[in-house]
């Protein structure tokens, strides 16, 4: 069962930058999510799926998949292109585009 180690990226309801420095490992699922048919309930057999494993940099978390002889995936993660820019810029004098109000 191979596991991928990864930065988990904020949430859209997130703002700020917190438990965005944390690395994740968790392992990908052996077969796919059956439905059951009397209740529609979605269910699974793979207890490994369940188990997340928290690690404060990469290089703890690869050590640990082989001490552990599991095998994994390390995907890097995208940092955000964001420009910072405060209200108050849309009132400067020296703006480059007209205001439109």
């Amino acid at each position: 069962m191979t596991a991928r180690i990864y930065r988990p990226a904020r949430t859209a309801m997130q703002s700020g930058t917190a438990k965005t420095d944390r690395w994740l490992l968790e392992y990908e699922p052996e077969r796919p999510r059956e439905i059951e048919p009397l209740m529609g309930w979605t269910s699974s057999g793979d207890m490994k799926s369940q188990l997340k494993l928290w690690f404060d940099s990469e290089a703890e978390a690869v050590a640990y998949a082989t001490r552990n002889g599991i095998a994994y995936r390390v995907e890097q993660p995208h940092e955000a292109k964001r420009r910072s820019m405060a209200y108050a810029d849309n009132f400067k004098f020296s703006r480059v585009g007209q205001w439109t109000h």
